[in-house]
């Protein structure tokens, strides 16, 4: 068997484990808080041995190790707030001062994935270290989703906004402690944190100067647990887009997508661009067909509004549910596909300027 056959079916085996993991974790979100209620009660009342402490002790004086990337810090940062605790890693390169003002990029990975692992797939902060630049990891915690799933889509209990409030307040504290120009940040993610990511932008566009989504579902196509296995599979019904204020602040969108993507349809990506060039009152240019060397083929397709661009649709022929051009021997990443890092990072280096 060739070596792309092998490639090709353990990326579609990782995809079916994702989808599985993925529908048991959203039709079990309804029960999770009884048995989080009854489960903290539990350890409320019982008594840790000492052999139970000395592992705990042992966990936290052993750091995760950090991604490869050129010098710099790989911090660990925690915040709290109404959903909860949440963690997050911070990538700043060597060099950086204090009175520096740099960009800040907030990274969102998907399930399945943490903040040390989704830095090793896409490899932003080889990036970060050679453009100077802070990377911000939010983490989902396994108590909030048991795949680490961000909730985008729990809307109707308050359980999506919640957990952007943390993100957001994440983004402040380091742009209290850390050389953030807080006029320069975006927000990418990938497949859960890709739907999180423009809901963000979205619900809070003044936020961040550009966007991007990879494999994710566009906002607005789900509310519920039920509404978010009908939109992955590209059965959610598109909400209606009323043009904004062509003065009003509005982020750039950047879509990237997988046409044998089997976790999230890729009519996903579609609807995520029509959705922001009817936001934005911008219409669609010729496709263009891009191949880069032996990497998988391309479509792009941009939305303008008076010569300027409102959102990007990357449609990536042969690519599956994985981060397109990661490092390979990474879940979720397929090193045959162009550079997603590379591309996110220009469309959100002309905007950051």
């Amino acid at each position: 068997m060739s070596l792309s056959r092998r490639l090709s079916r353990q990326w579609q085996a990782a995809a079916n484990r994702v989808l599985r993991a993925t529908a048991g974790a959203i039709k079990g979100a309804s029960t999770r808080t009884a048995k989080r209620a009854a489960t903290g009660a539990a350890i409320a009342t019982a008594k840790p041995t000492a052999k139970d402490t000395r592992s705990r002790l042992a966990k936290r004086a052993s750091p995760a190790p950090p991604p490869t990337a050129g010098p710099g810090d790989w911090i660990a940062g925690l915040t709290m707030g109404r959903g909860g605790m949440r963690r997050y890693r911070l990538f700043r390169p060597a060099g950086i001062g204090a009175d520096d003002r740099v960009p800040l990029v907030v990274m969102l990975h998907g399930c399945g994935q943490d903040a040390t692992a989704f830095a090793h797939s896409t490899r932003m902060n080889r990036v970060a270290a050679r453009e100077r630049f802070l990377v911000l990891y939010p983490e989902q915690s396994r108590l909030a989703n048991p795949q680490r799933c961000w909730n985008w889509f729990e809307t109707e209990s308050g359980r999506a906004q919640a957990e952007a409030a943390q993100i957001l307040a994440a983004v402040d504290q380091v742009g209290l402690l850390y050389p953030v120009d807080r006029d320069r940040v975006a927000i990418a993610g990938l497949s859960a944190g890709a739907g999180m990511a423009a809901w963000l932008a979205t619900a809070h566009p003044t936020r961040f100067r550009a966007v991007a989504m990879h494999s994710g579902v566009a906002p607005g196509l789900a509310s519920s647990a039920s509404a978010a296995l009908r939109a992955m599979r590209g059965g959610g019904r598109p909400p209606r887009v009323a043009p904004r204020d062509a003065d009003a602040p509005w982020p750039p969108l950047l879509v990237i997508q997988g046409t044998q993507d089997r976790v999230v349809a890729s009519a996903n990506a579609s609807e995520a661009a029509r959705q922001w060039a009817a936001a934005a009152g911008a219409t669609a240019t010729a496709p263009r067909e891009l191949r880069r060397g032996r990497r998988h083929p391309m479509t792009v397709v941009d939305f303008k509004r008076r010569g300027h661009v409102a959102a990007t649709l990357v449609e990536i022929h042969g690519l599956a549910h994985a981060w397109s051009g990661g490092a390979a021997r990474q879940p979720f990443s397929d090193p045959a596909g162009p550079d997603a890092t590379a591309m996110i990072w220009r469309f959100f280096a002309k905007r950051l300027r």
